[in-house]
């Protein structure tokens, strides 16, 4: 199995890429890339231009000078060729969470409902967010499962499982809940920058995402908002900051909101995370999202090989049927055995109470990592 390895990553068309980030171990098998992604080399070099000569040399006037201001909707339509959306759809801006958070609440503004499906299976915070504007917004009513969306007005999902790594058709499930009178807003998180997604072509509404996993975006790297731009006019965010505003530097003068996606801005962007954040987009973007994709099917289908080869349980099925972003190990030790890995310079995920997650990133993963990540675990479980 490991000179299969070797030749799958011989005849790797991205292997070059893994010189573009930061290894400064040799022997660390990082598998983990689906929590956070490496550090490209060019994060490092932009990260010091901006804070040795933008901000300690021309400080305020940066805003103008380096385009601050609109770093959001820059480095939004930067993103927007490797999600399938339009120029001037996605804003990177805050968390996640902050994110999701504003979708949902547009989601029901915009079909005047108070019905909210979410599964039990569904990412924490996502989970989470939705029981927090239940609280705050009378008569919301949550329902738990997505497989009968009759009564419900907004679908909050995930493209690909946190757990097992399914991948759902972006395009059937978003006709479906549009039949049953739903919005839908999708949560990228996992697939961004290891799936091809086509937003405009799967008629998306509302989506949002993080950057610091497959995009390399760096820790806490801000998320992305997309709003298909029929809708703009229609959307009343419900987190109102001066960025959102026109003409913000009026300083007098009412709210009223932006008329483009940055309407979906609050508070003052924050122009380190946003600048790590592009550095990322850019490596995923000119290696193609095609060829990246492309890479995650090879990786996932080679990692659940071995595992059936080692006699691994494997939980996640083959690509198409998962995104190839990671292979998830079920073992009912799976705490004990991060740890022994970890000790091994082989870092991979946990999730309770029992996955172990081995996380595929195209640009910095080899086979050959794969190969051996696997097999040591492997060898734990008779010693």
């Amino acid at each position: 199995m490991r000179t299969r390895a070797k030749i799958l990553d011989r005849n790797d068309p991205l292997a070059g890429w893994r010189d573009e980030f930061v290894l400064p171990d040799p022997e660390l098998i990082y598998l983990d890339g689906n929590s956070l992604g490496r550090a490209p080399k060019r994060t490092t070099d932009a990260l010091r231009t901006v804070v040795e000569e933008h901000w300690g040399g021309d400080l305020i006037m940066s805003w103008w000078d380096h385009g601050w201001l609109d770093m959001p909707l820059i480095v939004g339509d930067e993103l927007a060729p490797i999600l399938g959306a339009h120029p001037g759809e996605i804003a990177v801006h805050d968390s996640t969470t902050v994110c999701l958070f504003q979708l949902v609440n547009v989601a029901l503004d915009l079909t005047g409902g108070a019905v909210i499906a979410i599964a039990d299976t569904e990412f924490p915070t996502d989970r989470y967010v939705i029981e927090g504007i239940a609280r705050l917004r009378p008569g919301i009513t949550v329902r738990h499962g997505l497989d009968e969306l009759a009564g419900v007005d907004v679908v909050v999902r995930s493209l690909v499982d946190y757990r097992t790594a399914e991948l759902h058709d972006l395009a059937v499930e978003t006709a479906r809940a549009r039949t049953a009178g739903s919005i839908t807003v999708w949560d990228l998180s996992h697939a961004a920058g290891v799936v091809e997604v086509d937003l405009a072509g799967a008629d998306v509404d509302l989506a949002t995402g993080c950057t610091y996993k497959f995009l390399n975006g760096g820790p806490g790297a801000p998320a992305f908002t997309f709003v298909r731009s029929e809708l703009h006019s229609q959307v009343v965010q419900p987190i109102w900051g001066w960025f959102g505003q026109q003409n913000q530097f009026e300083m007098d003068n009412p709210f009223r909101a932006r008329a483009d996606i940055g309407r979906m801005l609050n508070g003052t962007p924050g122009i380190l995370g946003l600048t790590a954040a592009r550095c990322g987009i850019a490596a995923s973007a000119e290696a193609g999202i095609a060829s990246i994709a492309a890479k995650a099917r090879a990786l996932g289908n080679y990692a659940i090989d071995v595992a059936d080869y080692l006699g691994l349980t494997c939980s996640t099925a083959r690509p198409p049927k998962s995104s190839g972003g990671h292979i998830s190990i079920i073992h009912p030790d799976a705490t004990t055995l991060q740890q022994q890995l970890a000790r091994r310079k082989i870092i991979v995920d946990k999730r309770d109470p029992n996955v172990l997650r081995f996380g595929l990133a195209p640009l910095t993963t080899r086979f050959v990592d794969v190969h051996d990540g696997l097999t040591a675990l492997a060898g734990m479980m008779v010693e």
